[in-house]
C-alpha cells in the first residue's frame, strides 16, 4: 500500500517509474486524488491493472454528527485504527445561495501539550498524522471547502514536516490550488516551530493561544508556557510578522475566576499595547471531567472592552457546536459517547 495522498506530483512520478509505468501518469494520479478518488477503483484515466497495484490508505468519514447551528462534526478512521474529529462550519459568503464552508482539520491523533482545559489532551498523543491523512480530511467531508483552519486535535508546529508538506499539497497548482491566505495554522506557542514557519514564509494565518495575561497563570494552564514563556513567545510572533508580513490572530479562552477579571484584561492589554494583534476572547466550552467554566456573558462583554478601550481589535467568538462538542477545546480522538 503507498501513501500517495502524501506524495507530490514528481514523487508519484518516481513511484510510477518504478512500478515500470511512464513518468506522465503522475499527472493522471495526482489528479485524481485531489479530486476526491477514494481508491484506486476512482481512478478511470488509468489502465486497470495499474488501478489494481495502487491501493492506499485515506482517512474515511465513520460518523457524522450535525448541530442545532448547522455545524457537522465528522470521526474520520485511520488506516491503523486511530481516529480523529473534524468539524465543518458553514458561513454566508457573497450571497446566501454561496455559503463558504470551513473545515477545522486535525494534525495528530491525540495531543501532548496538556492544556488544563481542553478534551484533545485527554489520553495524550498516540501519534502524528500523515499529509495525507490531514488532507483527506478536506478532500472527504463531503462539500467544497473554502477555508482551512488546522485547529482540530493535535499541536500542528509539534507534527512540523507533515504540517508543511501538508500545505504544499494543499495549495498546489495541480491539485486544490486553494490560497495559503485562506488557511490558519494553530499553536498553542511552540517558539521554535514558529520560528521555522516565519522562515519559509508561507502566507498562513498564525493563531496563538495565549490564554493568560502573566507567566504565573498560563504556567498553571498551558504546561508549554513553561519552556517558552509569554515574552519569548510574543517575541517569536513579531518575528513571524517581519518575515510573512501576516499579522499573527491571539486566541484568548475566557476561564471564569481563572483569567477573566478586568484586572486581567487591563494586564494583557498592558502585555499587547505594542504589538497589537487581533484577540479573538473565546468563551470557555466545557469539557467533561475539566473543572473550568465559561464566564457569564456579560464579563465576557466586560472583558472586551477593556481591550478596546486600550486600542486593541477584539472578537467575541460566537458558540458553534458545543451542544454536540465540537466547538474549540471539545474535539477527541474519539466520539464522546
Amino acid at each position: 500500500m503507498y501513501d500517495l495522498l502524501s506524495q507530490t506530483p514528481e514523487e508519484l512520478a518516481g513511484l510510477l517509474v518504478s512500478l515500470g509505468e511512464p513518468s506522465y501518469r503522475a499527472a493522471q494520479v495526482f489528479s485524481a486524488l485531489h479530486g476526491g478518488a477514494r481508491d484506486a477503483a476512482d481512478m478511470t484515466a488509468l489502465p486497470l491493472k495499474l488501478r489494481e497495484r495502487l491501493a492506499f490508505p485515506r482517512p474515511e468519514p465513520l460518523t457524522e454528527q450535525l448541530s442545532a447551528d448547522g455545524t457537522r462534526k465528522l470521526l474520520f478512521g485511520l488506516e491503523d485504527g486511530q481516529t480523529v474529529e473534524s468539524v465543518l462550519l458553514e458561513y454566508e459568503g457573497s450571497s446566501s445561495e454561496n455559503p463558504e464552508t470551513t473545515v477545522c482539520i486535525s494534525s495528530q491523533v491525540g495531543c501532548g501539550q496538556g492544556c488544563a482545559f481542553c478534551a484533545s489532551a485527554l489520553g495524550g498523543k498516540a501519534r502524528d498524522l500523515t499529509a495525507g491523512e490531514m488532507l483527506g480530511q478536506v478532500l472527504y467531508c463531503g462539500v467544497p471547502v473554502s477555508r482551512v483552519v488546522m485547529m482540530g486535535i493535535g499541536e500542528p508546529l509539534d507534527n512540523f514536516e507533515n504540517t508543511v508538506r501538508f500545505l504544499r499539497l494543499l495549495s498546489h497548482p495541480k491539485g486544490l490550488g486553494m490560497s495559503l491566505r485562506r488557511v490558519t495554522v494553530s499553536t498553542c506557542g511552540l517558539v521554535p516551530g514558529i520560528l521555522k514557519l516565519a522562515d519559509l514564509g508561507l502566507p498562513v494565518t498564525l493563531s496563538v493561544s495565549l490564554h493568560a495575561p502573566d507567566d504565573e497563570t498560563r504556567n498553571i494552564l498551558m504546561p508549554v508556557n513553561r519552556r517558552y514563556g509569554l515574552q519569548e513567545l510574543l517575541f517569536s510572533c513579531r518575528m513571524y510578522f517581519m518575515k510573512t508580513g501576516r499579522r499573527v490572530s491571539l486566541e484568548y479562552a475566557l476561564i471564569r475566576g481563572v483569567n477573566d477579571a478586568p484586572r486581567q484584561a487591563a494586564a494583557l492589554a498592558a502585555l499587547l499595547k505594542e504589538d497589537r494583534p487581533h484577540i479573538n476572547l473565546i468563551p470557555l466550552n466545557p469539557v467533561e471531567g475539566k473543572p473550568y467554566r465559561s464566564p457569564p456573558r456579560e464579563d465576557a462583554g466586560r472583558f472586551a472592552d477593556v481591550l478596546r478601550q486600550n486600542g486593541l481589535s477584539v472578537t467575541v467568538r460566537r458558540r458553534l457546536g458545543n451542544d454536540i462538542d465540537a466547538a474549540c477545546g471539545q474535539l477527541r480522538r474519539r466520539a464522546a459517547t
